[in-house]
Order: structure tokens, then sequence, then C-alpha cells
């Protein structure tokens, strides 16, 4: 009881200075449990599979306006429905493309790694792959990608394909996109080409019933107009529904195109509204005998497949192109080579932590001993 109310009061009373007193007694200790723990994490380094990383540096391609994009202005229906809906930075996406299975299971097969990784099953082959694999988007718009290997050429091998798998992957993304697109066109254009000939045969029907082969130039204004304002409602609603694959309902160009259609059915209501006679707007009737109605709303739909055609025609000869275009370059700023210095283990680091968990245990161990020198006193 008495000696433990004495180490109790040794306790207390030890300061900074007796601390330091205590450790320096026990200096030979300390000193030679930190030189063991040097020596013991440089010898566990010289032990530790050597690593080394080898790193692509590649420039990401660059998102370009394709062919039928750039027709979309000059239309001018679909200009703004038509833009481009990019990422803030292109890399990202990339990114994401270069961790897909798709490309693993390619280099996978390509090296043959699941029997040198000796796994069972290709998600074990992907994890362990994934964890030698480093790939990152830099703020300088560059996409490295990192693979750590014991084997220096085949870490710079393995970080090579990553690039051609990439390549490759791109390749088929951007024609698949183009192909849907030229296919969309496609049949809108069809179905848009059979009413035109429809339209075109009540016109020849009407002017043989009713004689009239041309009108005066204020009807063909009014033709014109109305039929110029529905071709633009139609347009804006395919490019609506192109919007609508990729896009949610809350999209900002979703949601502008809408509100232009809205806006542009407003404008056909009013002409409609402001030229009506029973019900077919065209003209006053002070201005157009009964028996031109019929021909007129004939040749008023004539005119509106017409510019639908042309337009679509237009699109659907740009989508041609851009499916016929390359995929957009994949520039390599800095090809993978074999590394010549190891990445891991570094034995510096090993040394120096090795050493400090020498000397706490060491001085912790140091301090115990003193103290209970000093209580047996």
């Amino acid at each position: 009881m008495t000696s433990n109310a004495n180490a109790a009061n040794v306790a207390r009373d030890i300061n900074l200075t007796d601390l330091f007193s205590m450790l320096l007694a026990r200096k030979r200790l300390i000193a030679s449990a930190t030189l063991l723990g040097v020596a013991g994490a440089a010898a566990i380094s010289l032990f530790v599979t050597p690593l080394f990383t080898a790193t692509a540096a590649i420039m990401p391609p660059q998102q370009s306006q394709s062919v039928a994009s750039a027709l979309l202005g000059q239309i001018g229906a679909l200009a703004s429905s038509g833009r481009e809906l990019g990422l803030r930075n292109p890399g990202d996406l990339y990114v994401g493309v270069l961790e897909s299975r798709t490309v693993a299971d390619e280099i996978i097969k390509r090296f043959d790694l699941k029997t040198e990784f000796k796994t069972k099953t290709l998600t074990d082959t992907r994890l362990k792959l994934a964890k030698m694999t480093h790939i990152e988007a830099g703020k300088d718009s560059l996409l490295r990608i990192s693979v750590d290997s014991p084997d220096p050429k085949r870490a710079s091998d393995l970080a090579n394909a990553y690039v051609d798998a990439l390549y490759r992957q791109n390749t088929r993304m951007a024609l698949a996109e183009s192909n849907q697109r030229r296919v969309f066109f496609e049949g809108q254009l069809q179905a848009v080409k059979e009413s035109l000939i429809a339209a075109e045969m009540d016109l020849k029907s009407t002017q043989q019933k009713t004689g009239l082969v041309q009108v005066s130039s204020q009807a063909e204004a009014a033709i014109r107009s109305v039929a110029q304002t529905r071709a633009e409602i139609m347009l804006r609603e395919v490019g609506l529904q192109r919007l609508r694959a990729g896009a949610t309902a809350q999209n900002p160009e979703v949601v502008r195109t809408e509100t232009e259609i809205s806006a542009l059915r407003g404008q056909l209501s009013q002409l409609e509204s402001t030229q009506s006679h029973a019900g077919d707007p065209l003209l006053p009737p002070s201005m157009l005998p009964n028996s031109a109605l019929e021909y007129l709303r004939r040749a008023r739909e004539v005119r509106y497949q017409e510019a639908i055609f042309e337009a679509l025609a237009k699109q659907y000869e740009a989508a041609k192109i851009d499916e016929a275009k390359q995929a957009p370059v994949i520039q390599v700023v800095d090809q993978a080579v074999p590394p010549d210095l190891r990445s891991w283990p570094k034995r510096r680091l090993f040394v120096v932590f090795g050493a400090a968990i020498a000397l706490i245990l060491s001085s912790t161990l140091a301090f115990f001993l003193e103290n209970a020198r000093l209580s047996t006193k």
C-alpha cells in the first residue's frame, strides 16, 4: 500500500525536466532500439516487391460542332434546339470511358491478365486491374493514365493499351451516335416526302375542279406566311424530340424549345384568326372569292410540306456526312515508357517511419523502467 502511494507521489512530481532526465538515463536503450528500428525498416524495404509506375498523358478529343449542328444555325428553326449539350470538363467523360467495364475487359483479354493475376473470375481480375490503375483529368485539361506493375515494361504496355482502348471505344461511340442521327432524319424525311406527294395530288385535283392554276401575289404571301410558321413549329418539334432522347424535361434547352413552340403556335393562331373565313385562315372574304378557298388551302399545304422537306433534306445530308467522318482524334502528349526508377517502396520513407516508431516505443519503455526504479527507492 505504501509502495503504491509512493509511486503516485513520484508520478505527480514528474515535470519535463525530470522526464528528460529519466529518458537520458536510458539513452543507450533508446539509441539501440532506434537503430534497430532503422535497420529493420531498411531490411523490410529490401524484401517488399518493388513497383514501377508508367504514365501516359493524352489530350482528350475536343467537342467539335458537327455538320448537322452547323446547318441548324443556317436553317434558323432548329438553331436553339440543336445545340450540343457539353460537359464542363470533357476529360471527365473520358475518365468514365476508361474506367468502364468494356475497356477493362478488352485489356484483360489482350494481356491475358486473368492468368497472370491467377484470379478465378473476371470480376476479381477487374478489381485487381483497377487497383493498379490511376486515371485523372488534370486542371491543364490533360488526361493522365498511370499503371503500377513489378515489371516496368508491363506497366508502360498497360498504360499505352488504355490509350488504344479509348481510341477504339471513342470511334465506336461516335459512329453509333452519327448513325442514330442519320436514321432519325431519314425516317422523318420519308414521312414528309409522302405527305408532300399527297398534298401535290390534292392540289392537282383541286386545280382540275376549280380551274385555278395560280393565285395573286397577296394570296401567295398569305400562304407563305402561314406555311412558314407551321413549318417552323414542326421543325422545332423535331428538334425537341431529339433533345428529349438525351435530356430530362427540366433541361434548360428543352424548356426553352417548348416555350418557343408555344409562342409560334400563338402566332399561327393569330394569323388564322385575323384571316379566317368560316374557320379557314387565309384572306378576308372581301378579297377572295369563295371558289378559291379550297384551292388556297391545298396550295398552302404544299408550301408547308415543301418547307419541311427542304429543311429535313439538309439535315439528312449533314447527318450522312457526319456518319462518314472519323471520330475525334485522340492526341498523345506523352507515350508511356518503361520507368527506370521504382515508385514503391520508398526506402527513405520506410527508414524514417521505422525510426519514429522505434523511438516512440523505446522512449515509452524507458520511462516506465525508470519510473519503476524510482518507485522502489
